[in-house]
């Protein structure tokens, strides 16, 4: 468990991976990151409290180092990932191990299911579940078991983990989904188990969410300048959203400046049709039959399209120059910190 600034979140993620059932002897090892609101301190009074937590130290906060540490610190043949921000399941690691024994799978995932406690955060948790906001991968929601391209965290046999080199440590964001592409390229398989979940707890604020995103953004950009075509095409809708806004944007000022005008204004117009099209689609998915309440729907109406743009400026910025040394800052304020 990669583990920075997650104060409010590490104890009832600890208490859910140490309440697993399994066949055997467990450990988790909490891959520490320079934090300054009290995690360090609550981590090792948990290291304290129980023998089967294990902290390394991981200066440099980078999620992938962190990864790696810890994995090369663990003693077990099977390599459970968590995050400090979610929660497994009851019975989540005895069924993924019972999974990867059954289907002979090198890495197995589940669901990611996003829940909130605010009316923004729930906001933000209905979108992650809906595949307007964040769909095409198994991992938001599909109910059918089988290979997949990726995992939601994961869970891995050490000894092909070991096989592909772990973790690729340049990349700081997407580095799950790198990792499963050279798994399969190995030949091992990668498998989706709709029956295994995970709680996520989403960013809590609008500025952290955007943050989030954005970082996201350039590093899916950047994957998709190594790796090209492996990408599916999901990933450019967010960006072809952004260069429709730019182009209606460039359009709009040339036409209420008069430089646009007669027939070649109203056929450059039609840049504004899809754009209308996603703005009723917006407020239809806030306002879509359900249980929710207004202020969670109204939320809606500012997340999805800050998800979208966020993302996909990101992930222009990401293909055009790289990603370099982006990172998701959304856990600290206005410190450029690697976060988990």
């Amino acid at each position: 468990m990669p583990v920075l600034n997650e104060r409010a979140y590490l104890e009832h993620a600890v208490a859910s991976v140490l309440s697993q059932d399994v066949d055997g002897p467990t450990e988790l090892v909490l891959a520490l990151g320079p934090s300054g609101d009290g995690t360090t301190e609550l981590a090792h009074r948990l290291a304290a409290a129980d023998e089967r937590i294990r902290v390394v130290d991981n200066p440099a906060a980078d999620i992938p180092i962190g990864l790696n540490l810890a994995i090369r610190a663990s003693r077990y043949p099977t390599v459970i990932r968590v995050d400090a921000h979610s929660e497994l399941s009851p019975g989540y690691a005895h069924r993924a191990m019972q999974t990867l024994e059954r289907t002979g799978a090198a890495n197995v995932g589940g669901v990611m299911r996003a829940e909130g406690r605010t009316p923004f955060q729930k906001a933000v948790a209905h979108l992650y579940n809906s595949p307007v906001g964040l769909g095409g991968g198994a991992y938001h929601g599909s109910t059918h078991e089988g290979e997949a391209e990726s995992a939601y965290l994961g869970v891995m046999r050490r000894s092909v983990l070991d096989e592909v080199g772990g973790f690729d440590e340049t990349i700081r964001r997407g580095e799950d989904w790198e990792l499963n592409l050279r798994i399969r390229q190995a030949g091992h398989l990668v498998w989706f188990d709709p029956q295994l979940a995970v709680t996520y707890w989403p960013r809590e604020s609008w500025w952290r969410l955007a943050r989030q995103f954005r970082a996201t953004g350039a590093w899916r950009g950047e994957l998709v300048r190594r790796y090209g075509r492996r990408n599916g095409l999901r990933f450019f809708a967010p960006p072809a959203l952004v260069v429709l806004l730019a182009v209606a944007v460039v359009i709009g000022v040339l036409q209420l400046t008069g430089v646009l005008a007669g027939a070649w204004s109203l056929i450059a117009s039609l840049v504004y049709v899809p754009l209308i099209a996603y703005a009723l689609l917006v407020i239809a998915v806030a306002f879509a039959p359900g249980g929710r309440g207004l202020r969670e729907r109204l939320w809606t109406l500012a997340v999805l399209p800050t998800m979208h743009i966020a993302w996909g400026a990101g992930f222009i910025a990401g293909l055009l120059r790289g990603a370099h040394d982006t990172v998701d800052a959304s856990r600290l304020g206005g410190r450029n910190t690697p976060l988990p």
